[in-house]
Parts: structure tokens; sequence; C-alpha cells
């Protein structure tokens, strides 16, 4: 790998996840203080855009992963967690003292960083920032495309086409004299609440700052799109008046499970689940209870709590559930806007602001 030591007011950063010369070119393009540290030889190929693990089979002679770790060593600051392997990023932390920031390249980096193990010193050494925001377009369009396929009953149509059956017509859900709850009001749970009011939703959204405890609701919310807020705690209480259900909440020890019996016992039946947030949301024992039910008529799901998703799994053959294989957020343009996002985090690392999307070392979102 090349590059100088910075000066004062540079950045040393060592690239530690694939990424293309041109992205590389317009991180430095965007913010020259940035020396990139980089070896596209030592970095895996990837399979497809975002693919930062690059391909399994791909491995590092000895020499080759000693000059990779010796830069990861050597830098103020690191494009990715090494290898996206919790136990890398721990290795990089206490072999480098001058590490001052680590920028993860999923949304919910946060979990990777809580695998890390590190000591309470060392999460106060290391800033820790995601890519939180550059997935939200994509992954609101597939929260409407779930939405929109449970009031139209795609599973039936999917199943009459199939049975060559024409059927007497029935009438479809309308979104727009829907009621949807989102829940999590971040860079992607703003999307969806965005793009579902513009269908005519009127849409529920979750905060804990927002609404109190004590509280169902409260009206006039400075989010777009959101007419109502609920903390989180009493989801329940509005379940039986909502026609869908868009997750995009991460995985945390408040949000397990946060989606289980007592909630889908409350919906309102025949609700539709969507969930682009993280699988440990939702109680799957407990969603396939709901949709034998009734409870729950459709699902589109992006994620879950196992992924790969186990091939024994009942969700893979169950004919009201959609599976997809956590690619809802993946857009060609995904690299370069990670690139841009990192570059403006560099820009405010040197001018001593605050950076975006940091890293909550407490509950680690």
């Amino acid at each position: 790998m090349t590059g100088q030591a910075p000066a004062p007011d540079r950045l040393r950063v060592a690239v530690a996840a694939p990424v293309s010369e041109e992205n590389c070119a317009r991180i430095q393009e965007l913010e020259p203080r940035v020396d990139l540290v980089v070896d596209h030889s030592l970095l895996p190929p990837m399979r497809w855009p975002a693919d930062f693990a690059g391909d399994p089979d791909w491995r590092r002679t000895p020499g080759q992963q000693r000059a990779y770790e010796a830069a990861v060593d050597s830098a103020d600051a690191l494009y990715g967690i090494p290898d996206v392997d919790p136990a890398a990023l721990a290795r990089a932390v206490r072999a480098n003292p001058r590490l001052r920031w680590v920028h993860t390249m999923a949304a919910g980096g946060g979990g990777q960083v809580r695998a890390a193990g590190l000591t309470a010193g060392e999460l106060r050494r290391v800033l820790f920032t995601t890519s939180a925001g550059v997935h939200g377009r994509p992954l609101a369009e597939f929260a409407v495309f779930g939405v929109l396929a449970g009031a139209k009953d795609l599973p039936r149509l999917n199943r009459q086409q199939r049975d060559h059956a024409w059927s007497g017509r029935w009438t479809m859900g309308q979104v727009s004299r829907q009621t949807v709850l989102v829940l999590g009001l971040g860079g992607i749970g703003r999307k969806v609440a965005e793009a579902l009011a513009a269908l005519g939703a009127e849409v529920i959204g979750t905060s804990r700052r927002g609404a109190g405890a004590g509280g169902a609701g409260a009206g006039g919310t400075a989010v777009p799109g959101v007419s109502a807020l609920v903390h989180p705690d009493r989801i329940t209480d509005v379940a039986a008046t909502v026609d869908a259900v868009v997750n995009t909440l991460p995985g945390t020890e408040a949000t397990e499970h946060l989606l289980g019996k007592r909630f889908f016992d409350a919906l309102r039946p025949g609700a539709v689940l969507v969930n682009v947030g993280r699988g440990t949301v939702v109680d799957e024992s407990a969603l396939l209870d709901a949709l034998d039910s009734g409870r729950v008529g459709f699902a589109a799901l992006d994620v879950f709590e196992t992924e790969p998703l186990p091939a024994h799994s009942p969700l893979w053959d169950h004919d009201r559930v959609l599976v997809s294989p956590h690619t809802a957020a993946l857009d060609a343009a995904e690299d370069r806007l990670i690139a841009e996002l990192f570059a403006a985090n560099a820009t405010r690392l040197l001018d001593g602001r605050d950076v975006l999307n940091r890293v909550n070392t407490v509950e680690f979102y």
C-alpha cells in the first residue's frame, strides 16, 4: 500500500474494504486533506455493487495479510471494518493507538461494532460512523412495494395465475385509504413515511422522544408525511387501527422481538407486515402463528432472524410470505453514495464539527 504520513491537518485513511478506483478519486476530490492508503490487490473482489465482504473464496497470502494489517495499523481512520469481521476490528483498534475513526459500510454497522467486544476506553477513543441514509430510497421503494403487494393481494393473484383460474372480481385494498405504522424514523423510516404519504396513506411513526411512554400518540409531528407519533412501548395500543406495519428499526436489545405475540394478537386482522430493518425485531415464530391465523395477511421480508434464511424455515413455503434475500437496499449508486458520505464526514472531522451517523456505543445503533 502507498500513502504519506499525514500532517496535523490531514487524515490518513486506510481502505479496509473493497472500493473502486473511481470512488477513491471521488473521496479525494471531495476532501483533498484525506490521504488514502489503498492497495487493491489486498482487497477481495466484489461480486456485485456494495459487496464489501467480497468473494468468500478469495484469500490473502501470509505476506499479503501482513501488508494489509500494517496499512490498517498505520492509519488515523478506516474506510470499512477490516474484512467485515468484528474480530479483525478489535485487533485493529488494539494494535493502532493512533486510530480515531472507523466508518462502517452498513446502515446498521453498530451491531458489528458491538460484536467486536471493545472496552469502554476503546469505544471512547475511536469514533464509529455508519452509512445510514444511503439506503433510504431503495428500502423505501421496497417498503411501498410490500404494502402495495399486500393491499392488492399478490398471493391470491399469483395463486390464481398459477392455477389458470379466472375468478370473479373482488375489491382490492387502496393504500390511499390505509393507515400504516412505520417503526423507526431515522433515514430509512423518514423516506418510507414520505413515500407512503405521497400515495395518500396516513402514517403513524414511532419515536422515543416525540411521544411520551404514557400516551399512545401525538399529532402535529415535525416529520414530513407522519401524522402522529407513538412511543415504541405503546405500539400495541395502535395495532388494531393499522392496515400495514413497516419495520425500519436497527437490531438492539431494546428492539429484539418488539413485534411478537402480544403485538400480532392486537393487530387488525389481515394487516400487512414489511421488514426492511433488522430481522431480530420480528419474532418469526409469533409471525408464523399470525400468518396461519390470518392476523397477518401478507409479509414482505427482506431481513430475517438468521441469515441466510435456513432451508427448513416455514417462511420459504408460506403462500402469504415474500422472501427477499436481504437485497432490497442494493443499488448501483450505493458505493458512490457511501464514498461521498465518508468524504463529507472526513471534512467535518478535520474541521472539528460533529460527524453524521455516529454510532451510539451504549445501544449500538
